[in-house]
């Protein structure tokens, strides 16, 4: 590929949710969870920009006004298309490695993020797609995936199916023969998967905004160690959501 200048967090988020609708603008230690997310996305320190991905949409003009005050990038596209929606916002930024994250996931954890990104500058021209959910080892809300923007443009121009373009990543993660895969695990303490830190569901939130009013007015810069040393000292908080499935869809 060609030399990789730009690398750029791109964040999908948009108020219609179905679960939790408006979920990424509700408080946590006194500022939305959009907000939070990305200033700790900004200390992602390989990261050129981060870009919010949202939609057209009336609802979404909060979304817009809201990364616009944090000094994110905006790009405003189709709520279907979401693969087409990224392509298209990497384009308008002239974005040459994607750093895609979910709005789903405000506690992202800025060292787990720069070990995905530098796994994937350190083996560039042996991979084509570095994440550290291939094989779940680290607790579901800290995905990260890398990849550059052609590849992205490639997968969009071939695919049609409509889960592949609800879900950016689906494509490489059903077809790895066609793609050189890696995936980053999680080492000691971070090593686990029992604990669940994505906003799904009202469950979800109470166990996320919990975790921000105890460690953000303290170091807002705290890690996923300190989430992880929290949760387990507060086990009615880490539990809070335990019961909930992590929603799954039909692939044919």
């Amino acid at each position: 590929m060609s030399q990789i200048k730009n690398i750029d967090v791109i964040v999908e988020a948009r108020m219609t949710s179905t679960r939790l609708p408006g979920k990424v603008l509700l408080p946590g230690a006194g500022k939305p969870m959009l907000a939070h997310m990305i200033e700790r996305l900004k200390r992602i320190p390989e990261v050129t920009r981060v870009i919010v991905a949202t939609t057209e949409n009336k609802s979404d003009d909060a979304i817009a006004v809201l990364a616009r005050e944090m000094g994110a990038g905006c790009f405003r596209g189709s709520e279907e298309d979401v693969l087409g929606r990224v392509v298209l916002a990497a384009q308008r930024f002239k974005t040459d490695l994607i750093v895609e994250i979910t709005g789903d996931d405000p506690l992202a954890d800025p060292g787990i993020s720069s070990s995905v990104i530098r796994t994937f500058l350190e083996h560039a021209g042996e991979v084509d797609y570095v994440a550290n959910d291939l094989e779940e080892t680290f607790p579901i809300g800290f995905n990260t995936r890398a990849f550059p923007r052609e590849l992205l443009e490639r997968v969009e121009r071939k695919t049609s199916h409509p889960v592949d373009r609800e879900h950016v990543v689906n494509y490489f993660c059903k077809h790895p023969a066609e793609f050189r895969l890696r995936n980053v695990a999680a080492e000691g303490p971070l090593r686990r998967t029992d604990i669940r830190l994505t906003l799904d569901t009202r469950e979800d939130y109470e166990v996320i905004r919990s975790t921000f009013s105890a460690l953000y007015p303290q170091d807002p810069a705290f890690t996923a160690a300190d989430i992880i040393a929290y949760l387990d000292a507060h086990p009615a908080v880490r539990d809070m959501n335990k019961a909930v499935q992590q929603r799954t869809y039909t692939y044919d």
